[in-house]
């Protein structure tokens, strides 16, 4: 008869996730760093106590809003590149809710976090109680219901032997490379301080390894014969070639084969941007070089990526009528996409594959040519948009050119997620190694920056985090600037205050919109606000500075490197100069009807658009 040890629920799923194992660089470590918790009713005697008598083992941390602790999970996991990740727990009712946008943000960016909120009592006896939602036509619906459309995996404990498949199906999915992604195991109150005789094989260590899916040879096939048939092909690497550890063999690749790398916001850092052949970023927010080639390109070879519109430019820089794609992608969902020719398969062996396929072959030498003529042209006009100057209120490029010259080493890491930020950096940030660049632009959520920032210190304790953010997103969420000095992980927040939300703003005028309730002039008001974010950040114990000049911002940041203290440095800036060089259309309807001639002459702009734009 199996052995069993007597348990409560909330007991076993802290002592399987202490016992569950991975191997990253060699070496075998947990592949949980930690649960984050904020306690209430719904979780503090059972997750609670459970997560005391392993607090050794399996660390719990403190956060002051469950928004903010979940990103910090998700940014820790993306700066693991999957292979590690964390468990987020929290009361039922508002806690739990409060984490749902992280979960969004999880499932859109593919990333694995355990989410264990807490539930209403499975028996029911106290319905209602505290903070539980009823549904007037469905007694099985609670808050947590809401996890569903931004889970990959659901699941409601309603007695404490269901927690055995439940975790184990959960680490199924955060470990495969197809469905990766978040999970959440909604957890009854009363079920997690019930008993249960666990057989002690399922508290057994497991160490997990990530598969890499093969590639079919009829696939992998065609994709080759695409390509030697090309003669302007052009790779878009996005984030799955970094969750690959694919880097190396991609520089490779592309070297080799003679074929120019532009970059998604999630795949930037997956090739040194001093490498003769790395272009830049693409779509939207591109560079002039990579998106000159993109424009050409008779074959697309689409490593690791979802093709979201801001890399296709709403799919309208594809201007050569008989663009073929190849999609090398784990998930058929992503690969297929614009009725690519699927690679369905890990990029890493598929690239070396390929590679091994193609031989002696290379693109035409023409191509490189082109390459390294318009990547010349644009560092030009990089360097002169993020140059110093003297300009009362600097743009966003000119506060990146101060903060690259100051903080962009090799073991610098870069984060952002939101505002305008996201597109100048894209453009302009010089990511020299994996993992350096780190944005949050699958759902691009406000308030993840700081949160995301601290995650990444986490999970790179010895890495140089500087995170970039706006007022806007500042203002959105901020309270884990206390967590990092009360954790000792100190991150570098260089704080834009342009006095709204200046990227939407310019947005509002480029669709022939009136400045209009986002910049706080515009906005409906008696009092215009007057924030001093210095002493706000001041006051949650970081060293906070307010920078009057580009020159002090330099000097700030200069300073302030090598201190142990998470450091806020303030510079006014902006709202409207933006980088003119690079970028494309996006597609942003407007509106068909209007009374102001402005808009109707932004609908005639946007209806020509429409006409390069490819769908199917």
């Amino acid at each position: 008869m199996a052995k069993t040890i007597r348990l409560t629920m909330a007991q076993a799923v802290v002592h399987f996730l202490k016992n569950q194992m991975t191997v990253v660089g060699g070496q075998k470590v947990p592949i949980f760093g930690g649960v984050w918790a904020i306690f209430g009713h719904g979780n503090v005697a059972g997750m609670g106590e459970a997560l005391y008598q392993v607090r050794d083992e399996l660390p719990t941390y403190r956060a002051h809003n469950e928004q903010g602790m979940a990103h910090a999970a998700i940014a820790y996991a993306k700066a693991s590149f999957r292979q590690r990740f964390m468990a987020v727990t929290t009361s039922i009712g508002p806690g739990a809710l409060n984490m749902v946008t992280a979960a969004g943000v999880a499932h859109v960016n593919r990333l694995p976090v355990l989410f264990l909120p807490g539930d209403v009592f499975a028996n029911r006896a106290p319905d209602p109680v505290l903070q539980q939602i009823e549904s007037f036509q469905d007694g099985t619906l609670t808050a947590n219901d809401a996890f569903r459309p931004v889970t990959r995996y659901f699941d409601r404990i309603t007695r404490p032997e269901q927690i055995i498949s439940a975790l184990r199906r959960a680490m199924q999915v955060m470990t495969d490379p197809v469905d990766c992604g978040p999970v959440c195991l909604s957890l009854c109150q009363d079920v997690q301080a019930e008993a249960f005789d666990y057989p002690e094989s399922f508290f057994e260590e497991k160490v997990w390894s990530f598969r890499r899916p093969q590639p079919d040879e009829n696939e992998l096939a065609a994709a080759i014969a695409t390509l030697k048939a090309s003669t302007k092909p052009v790779i878009i690497s996005g984030g799955g070639t970094l969750y690959s550890l694919a880097t190396k063999v991609l520089t490779a690749f592309a070297e080799k084969h003679g074929i120019p790398v532009v970059v998604t916001q999630a795949g930037k850092s997956s090739i040194d941007e001093r490498h003769p052949l790395a272009m830049g970023s693409v779509g939207v927010t591109g560079t002039s070089a990579a998106n000159a080639l993109t424009e050409e390109a008779d074959v697309i070879v689409a490593v690791g990526t979802r093709l979201q519109d801001f890399t296709t430019g709403s799919w309208a820089i594809f201007k050569d009528p008989g663009v073929k794609f190849i999609g090398i992608n784990t998930a058929s969902f992503d690969a297929a996409k614009h009725n690519a020719l699927t690679v369905v398969a890990d990029a890493k062996v598929t690239l070396e594959a390929m590679s091994a396929a193609l031989g002696d072959w290379s693109a035409p030498k023409a191509l490189r040519d082109k390459a390294t003529a318009v990547k010349a042209e644009w560092m030009k006009a990089a360097d002169k948009a993020m140059a110093a100057t003297n300009i009362a209120l600097p743009s966003d490029a000119h506060v990146i050119g101060a903060t690259a010259r100051q903080h962009s080493g090799e073991n610098t890491v870069l984060l952002c997620a939101s505002g305008g930020l996201p597109g100048e950096l894209h453009k302009l940030w010089p990511a020299t190694s994996p993992g350096s660049y780190h944005m949050e632009y699958g759902f691009s959520c406000m308030g993840y920056e700081i949160a995301g920032g601290l995650g990444v210190k986490m999970a790179r304790p010895d890495a140089d985090v500087v995170v970039m953010l706006g007022d806007g997103s500042y203002m959105m969420m901020n309270s884990e600037l206390s967590t990092s000095v009360m954790l000792g992980k100190k991150i570098t927040v260089v704080l834009l205050d342009n006095r709204g939300f200046g990227c939407i703003n310019r947005l509002q005028m480029a669709t022939g919109g009136a400045n209009f309730n986002n910049l706080l002039k515009d906005a409906h008001h008696e009092v215009m606000p007057d924030i001093d974010f210095r002493k706000h950040a001041e006051s949650m114990g970081a060293v906070a500075i307010k920078a009057a000049s580009i020159a002090e911002l330099e000097q700030a940041l200069k300073d302030t490197r090598d201190n142990g203290r998470t450091t806020v440095i303030v510079i006014d800036t902006d709202p409207l100069i933006t980088t003119d060089e690079g970028g494309h259309w996006w597609d942003v309807a407007v509106p068909e009807v209007s009374p102001r001639e402005s808009v109707n002459k932004a609908r005639e702009a946007y209806v020509k658009a429409l006409a390069s734009q490819s769908i199917g």
